[in-house]
């Protein structure tokens, strides 16, 4: 299998588990995945935060980790890349005000490369005006300004052409499937390795 480059944009108090369980999934199937941020460079960290639903009208949020970048956003290409991936959380509220990150969605939309969109980061496709009559779902909270956009949300993981939407990391196993095999990845299967015998 030949893998793809992939580049994930984030930035502070990115959700937790949505930024670094497919950074590492896409990598055990062999992608390359670029972590970037705006206004930020390779060895800089962001912030994380973990969302959980606690019984309450809404969920709460608690500071995670601190993930590594490890490639700069202001050298990056998007020509060079064959897909993105946007993680939710609280970040997706500011990145879709630098006019950089926009004009990088838009090129992966314009040449209808595979992108996965998780959450939150629907507010970012709504900033780039992508949604225009594309049918995607998010976090629920999100779905007046999809529609507001001109998409049309639904409360599942969806594939439309090469945009695969989620809303929320529970949905991690589905979402993640259907963007590796909208990437046309193939997994190849050894036979299992079993422990010697004496």
């Amino acid at each position: 299998m030949t893998g793809k480059s992939l580049v994930m944009i984030v930035g502070d108090y990115v959700e937790d588990y949505e930024a670094m369980v497919p950074f590492q999934a896409l990598q055990v199937v062999g992608h390359d995945v670029d972590v970037v941020c705006p206004d930020k460079e390779a060895g800089d960290r962001v912030k994380t935060a973990v969302h959980d639903e606690r019984g309450a009208q809404t969920y709460s949020e608690l500071e995670g980790h601190e993930l590594p970048l490890n490639a700069t956003f202001a050298e990056i290409d998007p020509a060079e890349y064959d897909g993105l991936v946007l993680p939710g959380g609280r970040a997706p509220e500011y990145l879709r005000l630098h006019d950089a990150v926009l004009e990088t969605v838009r090129h992966f939309f314009e040449a209808d490369k595979p992108a996965a969109v998780l959450c939150h980061a629907p507010l970012i496709l709504v900033a780039a005006d992508v949604l225009d009559g594309r049918t995607c779902t998010s976090y629920p909270g999100i779905a007046p300004d999809i529609e507001a956009a001109g998409g049309e949300w639904v409360d599942e993981v969806t594939v439309d052409g090469t945009l695969v939407t989620g809303r929320l990391y529970n949905d991690h196993p589905e979402w993640l499937r259907e963007f590796i095999e909208v990437l046309g990845t193939e997994i190849e299967h050894g036979d299992p390795v079993t422990a010697p015998t004496d």
